[in-house]
Parts: C-alpha cells; structure tokens; sequence
C-alpha cells in the first residue's frame, strides 16, 4: 500500500516551465514504476511519462517527448516531472501513480494515486 501527495501545479504562459513533485510513503514497488498521467476536463485520462524506480529508466509519450523530464530521488522516495516548452494543450489536472510493473502506459496497471494537480497554461 502506497500513499502518493502531489505538489507543483499553478498556472504559467506557454512557453514556461513547471516542476512537479509526487512523495511517497508506506510500501513501496521497488521492482516496479512510477507513472505520470493527465486528464482534461470531458476527455481520458492519457499517459505523459514512466520512470523504473530501480534503473531510472524513462518512457514518454510522444506528445511530451522533447519536452518533459521525469526523475527520482530513491532516497526521497519522490519522484519528479519537469514540464518545459508548456502549450495551452497541456492544460489538465496530472496525476502520479504506482504500479508494480517494471512498464506500463495504461492506468489499469497502477495500484495507487496522488491527489492530482492542476496545471493550466495560457496562451
């Protein structure tokens, strides 16, 4: 069972930068991910970025690719996601997540969720 408490969001000019931060507590997925998802108002909630926890390896979307960066800090147990270059289309509430996976882009797969924060880029 993990607890998942997200911080970063706000509101910023296309063009901008935005860093998210999602810590965790209680039992983690060591051999597992963290995920990185987003969801706008009437639409699915669609996959933005992966993060191994024991090899640090990434996988993005390609919407994102180029311009977003996730990260951990293992010893922290919180996991990052750095938006850069933000458009008015990455407006949405984003949510980090668990999974017991080592991949995964569908949110079926993820076990435990943040909160969610809300991100929205103006033009």
């Amino acid at each position: 069972q993990v607890q998942l408490v997200e911080s970063g969001g706000g509101l910023v000019q296309a063009g901008g930068s935005l860093r998210l931060s999602c810590a965790a507590s209680g039992r983690t997925f060591s051999g597992g991910a963290m995920g990185w998802f987003r969801q706008a108002p009437g639409q699915e909630r669609d996959f933005v970025a992966g993060i191994r926890w024991n090899s640090g390896y990434t996988y993005y979307a390609d919407s994102v690719k180029g311009r977003f960066t996730t990260s951990r800090d293992n010893a922290k147990n919180t996991v990052y996601l750095q938006m850069s270059s933000l458009k008015p289309e990455d407006t949405a509430v984003y949510y980090c997540a668990a999974s017991s996976r080592s991949y995964s882009r569908r949110p079926e797969d993820f076990d435990s969720w943040g909160q969610g924060a809300q991100v929205t880029v103006s033009s």
